[in-house]
């Protein structure tokens, strides 16, 4: 987080520009995605499970209506495999990108695999984090789009088939605002498509929230926070009766002073996160107490059913060899008589 990329955000940060942060676990494409939202390879992206992109990165595009995008790129911000050191440092990044807020959230997912629990526990853990406010600005967004043409199939299909409930449930938190992305089609018409999809659904979200982009206390004070590191660098430029070396040192008290309270509120960020996989471990430990509890109520239920299915054959089993035994007797009698 040093000088200059500080001050390259805030050149960044314009009245206007919406804000699209891609959200997701790794390997499902948020970078490919990124660059079709942009339309050019300027964020890092290939077939990778371990991840390509290492940090926060914002690229820009200017749309042909003159509506400008700032995308913000993340690593897998809420994986399991997350430390939060790493990730905290990453949030105060992303946030510190979008000062003036996050007009949406874009969660890609693949349709290449299943919506797996660690997945729905990393959704979960940003509506935790950031709050349930966040829910009304999420879109996901479904990378693969070329293998479900291959098989003939709509995003419709796909969620129809099998959806597991995790996966209902997340869709309709977010208002069942879903996308079906193909990153990589070299068809113009359908990458403008699938592009004017996507930026319908924006427009939906930013319209549901009255055109008032996602703000927290940590995007308030970031911002206050780089808005007065960047006046008093203006102000340091024409300051009279300094030398040229004087204003440099004062600049340099005044950054540093910029990245001690970015370190305490990254510290606050940390220790936020801990509080909140805290809360899910628990959260999830009680889910599956209870899972085990119901799996085992009814295999006993299946256990008892059995035993009385196994009693009831032995009976009409019994009874039908008394029947038979019965029949026989009655059969010899009836040959004596004769």
């Amino acid at each position: 987080m040093g000088g200059s990329a500080i001050s390259d955000d805030w050149e960044f940060t314009t009245t206007g520009a919406r804000t699209l942060v891609l959200v997701g676990c790794t390997g499902n494409g948020k970078s490919a995605t990124g660059n079709s939202i942009v339309g050019r390879k300027a964020f890092k992206s290939m077939s990778s499970s371990a991840g390509v992109t290492s940090t926060c990165e914002l690229q820009r595009t200017v749309l042909e209506d003159n509506q400008i995008l700032d995308v913000i790129d993340t690593p897998g911000l809420f994986d399991c495999s997350s430390e939060p050191e790493f990730v905290g440092n990453e949030i105060v990044k992303c946030i510190n990108m979008a000062k003036d807020g996050i007009h949406a959230v874009l969660v890609v997912l693949s349709v290449r695999s299943r919506f797996s629990r660690e997945e729905h526990a990393a959704v979960q853990s940003l509506r935790e984090f950031f709050g349930s406010k966040i829910s009304d600005y999420m879109i996901l967004v479904f990378t693969g789009g070329d293998d479900l043409e291959d098989n003939d199939e709509t995003l419709d299909d796909y969620l129809g088939r099998d959806c597991p409930e995790l996966l209902k449930n997340t869709l309709k938190m977010c208002g069942n605002r879903q996308v079906l992305f193909d990153n990589k089609t070299k068809d113009p018409l359908k990458k403008a498509e699938q592009l004017k999809q996507l930026l319908f659904l924006v427009n939906v979200v930013v319209e549901n929230n009255a055109g008032k982009p996602y703000t927290d206390d940590l995007f308030k004070e970031l911002k206050k926070g780089a808005t007065k590191l960047h006046n008093q660098a203006t102000e340091a430029n024409f300051l009279v009766g300094y030398t040229k070396q004087e204003r440099l040192e004062l600049k340099e008290q005044m950054q540093k002073s910029y990245e001690e309270q970015l370190k305490r509120i990254t510290e606050v960020v940390e220790s936020k996160l801990k509080e909140t996989t805290h809360r899910l471990e628990e959260q999830l430990a009680k889910e599956q107490a209870a899972r085990l509890k119901s799996e085992l109520s009814a295999k006993n239920a299946q256990k008892k059913s059995d035993e009385e299915i196994r009693k009831l054959r032995e009976y009409l089993e019994r009874a039908q060899r008394e029947t038979e035994e019965l029949r026989g007797r009655s059969d010899r009698g009836a040959c004596n008589i004769l």
